[in-house]
């Protein structure tokens, strides 16, 4: 109940939520408002600025821009949190075996995320991305969360490193409760929030490594996404050109997300940072 109520009470949280629920409904009420057949190549004719017919206009290569966003909006939010999911929940398995269990599993995985840490992401990915024949948004999102394991496995297991030294923790063990029972039921209840947090910002991280590498040209071909739309306007020299339109609805949708998610995370953090002043 006091959970609910923090969250009830914090705007920012409440503010980013509203605003990816928002995004998320595009993807749900946008077909039944929209054709998105009209997102497929040639099916329109190219290059017709905004108007009655198209709201959004349409691209060089036959597009509804409207149709298109509504096809690569739903798309982006799934790379992004299926990596975040995937990352945090490899983050928190990880970091709750090192911070809890200690001894050789904690050095070892703290060396693991601590040298992971030192390689260059961006780079790793475009070098995985480039050897991929076919891309999808399921691969994208597991290529992706194949480096977003290292931050949260670091912050949980300085959380539960803490946790494991509360007096109810050691009444548990002296109970004879086991370790894994004590994690269960002692160690992963208390960490909630801290969890929470750490996905919000994973998936900020996921979507800010995603549209990078579609940026690039490196994302799914087959498949509409905000950054594969910025690509295509910019292979296209829509700039250059003064398709506006093409290129501008994707940028302001991802900056839309980042807004959302940083509001969440400010949110969040908020929380946590409460309710540490209260447990301390």
């Amino acid at each position: 109940m006091r959970f609910w109520r923090g969250v009830s009470r914090n705007k920012l949280l409440l503010a980013g939520a509203a605003l990816l629920l928002a995004l998320a409904l595009v993807g749900v009420a946008g077909p039944l408002l929209v054709d998105t057949g009209l997102a497929e190549i040639g099916s329109v004719r190219p290059r017709q600025p905004p108007g009655p017919a198209f709201p959004l206009g349409t691209d060089t290569q036959g597009r509804d821009i409207m149709a298109a966003m509504v096809v690569a909006i739903p798309h982006t939010l799934a790379i992004g949190l299926l990596a975040g999911l995937l990352g945090l929940a490899a983050g928190g398995l990880l970091g709750i075996c090192a911070g809890y269990f200690r001894g050789v599993a904690d050095a070892v995985i703290r060396t693991a995320a601590d040298v992971a840490m030192t390689i260059p992401a961006i780079a790793v990915l475009v070098l995985v991305a480039t050897n991929v024949r076919s891309m999808t948004v399921p691969l994208m999102a597991v290529i992706v969360a194949g480096l977003a394991w290292m931050y949260p496995t670091r912050t949980i297991r300085a959380q539960t490193l803490s946790l494991r030294q509360r007096s109810y923790i050691d009444v548990a063990r002296l109970n004879g409760v086991g370790g894994f029972r004590i994690v269960l039921t002692e160690i992963l209840p208390n960490l909630a929030p801290y969890i929470a947090a750490s996905f919000v910002t994973a998936v900020g991280s996921a979507m800010l490594a995603t549209v990078g590498l579609e940026a690039l040209g490196l994302g799914p071909q087959n498949d509409l996404t905000l950054g594969m739309m910025l690509y295509w306007a910019q292979y296209y020299g829509a700039v250059l050109r003064g398709l506006w339109w093409w290129w501008a609805p994707p940028v302001v949708a991802i900056a839309c997300i980042f807004m959302a998610l940083l509001a969440a995370s400010a949110g969040l953090d908020r929380m946590v940072n409460a309710r540490l002043r209260v447990d301390g």
